[in-house]
């Protein structure tokens, strides 16, 4: 199964695709999306939405994995991360691609097995389990692939489940 996970953002847009074969996941691709902070924000959300849809379509994705939104404090960042969220939402099931979102403390959970892991424990996990020799960067990426690992671990539970 191909899986593409998404680390949403305004200024940054983290992605990251595997393979889960036989409850194993690799790596096949990752990057990031950058938008210019000059652009209307109308602009830059559609931007991210249209290459999402691209990658979707280079990579013969089956399902995405979103970070879901998460803030403390800064309640109008996280509105334009929503708007993202929901752009790529819709780019994607309109090309009959589920979308799945999950919490920043449930891929945490799942990466490092510890639900307030940091940035570099979480990164650090992603190379160990995706066999990399280095960790994916920028961040966002790294963010991204932990996203489709969380997506893969829990389809992989589910068929254990299943075929009990």
């Amino acid at each position: 199964m191909r899986i593409l996970g998404i680390d949403p953002g305004l200024a940054n847009t983290g992605w990251g695709v595997i393979d889960s074969i036989q409850h194993r996941s690799r790596p096949v691709s990752f990057g990031i999306i950058k938008t210019n902070k000059e652009v209307d924000q109308s602009s830059r959300i559609f931007s991210i939405a249209e290459q999402i849809a691209k990658i979707s379509e280079q990579y013969d994705i089956e399902y995405c994995s979103m970070e879901d939104i998460y803030f403390t404090k800064n309640i109008s960042s996280a509105i334009a991360v929503a708007k993202v969220i929901g752009a790529i939402t819709y780019s994607l099931v309109k090309r009959d691609i589920p979308v799945t979102l999950y919490s920043p403390l449930q891929i945490k959970s799942t990466i490092t097995g510890y639900g307030n892991a940091d940035k570099k424990q979480v990164q650090e996990m992603i190379r160990l389990q995706l066999g990399l020799t280095k960790i994916p960067r920028p961040d966002h990426s790294a963010d991204a692939l932990a996203a489709a690992v969380c997506f893969a671990t829990f389809n992989n539970s589910l068929e254990r489940i299943k075929l009990k």
